[in-house]
């Protein structure tokens, strides 16, 4: 049995080894689509056969015999106590993770999970720390990404302490501070007229240029690589593990690219083949923009997959994802789960932030607060009662958003007329 080993300090000049974690035995990667299975020990993106998303599956009977609540008392706490449902490598990180539940002052079985207390500020946090671990274990050198914001910051960061290159493509009105935080990590940033999904594009077609691969570059896109959902995952465990290993009846999350969302339904599904849960499952609901609505209009009108949404406008700019690349999978988890998808106006999410930040002390993100605005839609519509225990995400800080939370200086653009969605009303 392979063990990994924590050094604990006993007197200024001297430490101990202290059994810290079984490691984590990662066996192959599979094709969420076809079911194809591709080796883990070298760097991949997505289906070749497909495109379809690729996760990292694991042997799960044996991590089962030393996986248990009571050997994750003494661990950090930070999202590598997980590390034996992680992969094994030698993690880039920066504190991320283990972010606390808080139980909400209005609502009194409603608890916020608090993402803005992550690196960089936001839940992205996790997900890039996992994706740099394992580039810099497959020596890559050079990582690009498309990101609405909060999603190049935190690569920024994470390729700055793994002394890696970024290479970051975002759109021109993203809020200012994520581009003065690219720029102060070092990442060589270019600023693009358009969406994210212009962004991805502007990767995509540098992909086909030989520089791009004579130069190791490597494209962490959502779901494009396995391993940001690895990390978006442990926020799953963490909702289990502060509920003393018992799922609320509801997870409320804002949904731009949904890495998060496949993220906990997976680690659900993990805990319950580790012994951690039974079968039962939250209704896991998605919350978008009335602006940018793709998972919505995709869940009323009972399709499988998203349509690209056009002239994509919000305020909360992590939610402008005009069609996820994992919608399909979205889609799924809301059906199975027993959810729903709903929208909420930039008005709604506006009056939320302020909410939060007045009676909760919470200055949340934009796409966080839509997740107050959404379970308000959902009580009042009876979908959950005051007895459900549910788990709103606040998915990042808001102290990212000044320059677009300053009412005095926005404009806000008219909401959009409402129409039923899935039997709950709100537009899109």
């Amino acid at each position: 049995m392979r063990l990994q080993f924590r050094f604990s300090r006993v007197h200024r000049n001297a430490y101990l080894p202290v059994k810290l974690f079984i490691v984590s035995r990662l066996t192959y990667l599979e094709c969420t689509r076809c079911g194809e299975h591709y080796p883990a020990d070298r760097p991949q993106t997505v289906c070749t056969k497909d495109g379809g998303i690729l996760y990292a599956r694991y042997d799960l009977p044996g991590i089962r015999k030393t996986f248990t609540p009571a050997s994750l008392l003494p661990l950090a706490p930070t999202m590598w106590r997980y590390a034996a449902v992680l992969p094994e490598a030698a993690p880039i990180s920066l504190g991320e993770g283990f972010t606390p539940m808080l139980r909400s002052r209005d609502y009194r079985n409603v608890f916020i999970k608090d993402e803005g207390l992550n690196p960089t500020g936001s839940f992205k946090a996790r997900g890039l720390s996992a994706a740099v671990t394992m580039a810099r274990h497959f020596g890559l050198k050079k990582l690009a990404i498309p990101s609405a914001g909060n999603a190049a910051g935190a690569l920024a960061a994470y390729v700055a302490a793994a002394s890696l290159e970024a290479h970051i493509f975002m759109p021109k009105d993203v809020p200012i501070a994520n581009r003065i935080e690219c720029d102060y990590y070092g990442a060589h940033v270019t600023l693009v007229d358009g969406l994210i999904s212009d962004c991805a594009r502007r990767v995509a077609e540098l992909k086909e240029k030989p520089a791009w691969q004579k130069e190791g570059w490597f494209d962490v896109s959502t779901t494009k690589e396995p391993y940001r959902v690895e990390g978006k995952k442990t926020m799953g465990y963490e909702v289990a593990e502060q509920l003393k290993w018992k799922l609320p009846q509801g997870v409320i999350y804002p949904t731009g690219g949904g890495v998060g969302l496949l993220g906990m339904w997976k680690a659900f599904e993990e805990m319950e083949e580790l012994g951690l849960i039974g079968p039962e499952r939250p209704k896991m609901i998605s919350v978008q923009a009335a602006g940018c609505a793709p998972i919505v209009k995709a869940w009323d009108e009972g399709k499988a997959t998203a349509e690209m949404w056009v002239n994509a406008s919000t305020v909360a700019a992590g939610l402008r994802v005009p069609k996820p690349y994992g919608d399909y999978l979205i889609l799924e988890i809301l059906k199975k789960s027993g959810g729903v998808a709903l929208a909420v106006t930039d008005a709604e999410i506006l009056d939320a932030t302020r909410h939060w930040a007045k009676v909760e002390g919470v200055f949340a993100a934009p796409e966080g607060a839509a997740s107050l605005a959404a379970y308000r839609k959902l009580l009042a519509n009876k979908f959950f009662n005051e007895d459900d225990t549910v788990v709103l995400f606040n998915t990042g800080t808001g102290l990212k958003y000044l320059d677009v939370l300053d009412t005095s200086r926005v404009a806000r653009a008219p909401s959009p007329a409402s129409r039923p969605i899935a039997g709950i009303i709100g537009p899109y």
